[in-house]
């Protein structure tokens, strides 16, 4: 878990524009008897991918007239949304 929570810490820090610290050299490292130092490494490209295509769940309110129709016709609300918005703001497939 350690490598998922520095990678989100080091994501974070990319989109807030934060200065990304150099990796700490292991000779540098004070250790207390019975313990270690252990490498923890992202590679973030992935990493990055993974979260700008993460689902996000919204909640949103349309009239129960609509609903029902689209229920009765089984519409896949997601689907119809993320084509509608990309289709409103122009933007092409990611």
């Amino acid at each position: 878990m350690a490598k998922e929570a520095m990678a989100l810490h080091l994501y974070s820090m990319e989109k807030d524009n934060d200065p990304i610290p150099e990796p700490s050299n292991v000779k540098d490292i004070n250790t207390e008897e019975n313990e270690i130092v252990c490498l923890i490494e992202a590679w973030m490209p992935p990493f990055r991918d993974e979260m700008e295509n993460r689902a996000v769940k919204k909640t949103l309110t349309i009239p129960q007239w609509l609903d029902d129709i689209a229920t009765e016709n089984n519409v896949n609300f997601s689907r119809i949304l993320q084509e509608g918005l990309k289709k409103y703001l122009g933007v092409d497939e990611k």
